[in-house]
Order: C-alpha cells, then sequence, then structure tokens
C-alpha cells in the first residue's frame, strides 16, 4: 500500500491535457490516490522522484497514476486505464482488505 502525505494536488492545464490524452480525468486520478492505492515504485527521472501506483476510482475503475511531489502538493505526471494483469494483481490484494476503496468510500457513490 502506497502512503502519500501531501497537502493538495498540484494541476495545470499540461498535466490535465496529458491525462485527457489517456481518457482520464483529474478527478479519477486524484479518486485513485486517494483510495489505498497500491506502490508499484518509484524512480529517479529527469532529475525528480517518481512514485508509479496502481489504484481505482470511486466508480471501480483501475488507473496506474504516476506522481511526483512539487512542495507539499502531489503533482500527477500521467495517468492510464490499468491492463489486465495490473487490474488483477490489484483486485487480488483488493481482496486482503489493504488497498482499494473501503465501505465508506463505496457509500459515496
Amino acid at each position: 500500500m502506497a502512503i502519500l502525505e501531501f497537502e493538495e494536488f498540484d494541476w495545470d492545464e499540461r498535466n490535465v491535457d496529458h491525462l485527457a490524452r489517456h481518457r482520464v480525468k483529474p478527478s479519477e486520478a486524484e479518486e485513485a490516490i486517494q483510495n489505498r492505492p497500491v506502490d508499484l515504485g518509484s524512480q529517479l527521472r529527469n532529475g525528480e522522484a517518481r512514485l508509479a501506483l496502481v489504484g481505482e476510482t470511486d466508480g471501480g475503475r483501475v488507473l496506474v497514476v504516476v506522481t511526483t511531489m512539487v512542495g507539499t502538493k502531489v503533482r500527477v505526471v500521467t495517468a492510464w486505464s490499468a491492463n489486465k494483469n495490473y487490474q488483477r494483481y490489484f483486485e487480488s490484494l483488493k481482496r486482503s482488505g489493504y488497498v482499494g476503496r473501503t465501505e465508506e468510500h463505496d457509500l459515496r457513490e
């Protein structure tokens, strides 16, 4: 499970447009990050640490989301629909109860 400590999200036209090319809304990326995602690992890219996560939206869509920190803000670098392998991996961990939406989140829908 990934734990990000942040105050807010950092959005601008550039990263919103990039997500749109992958048919992902900023709100979906935010939900995937906030709904107890799985940490896929981090790496240094272009001088910044990037963290890849797989998580689900409030609607149950499983996304891979790549983030970086800008001060105390999370910046979504990119996001896309998870392929079947990532979906199965996430679902298997979700059954354990440690990742994914909680009942509280499910009640919001």
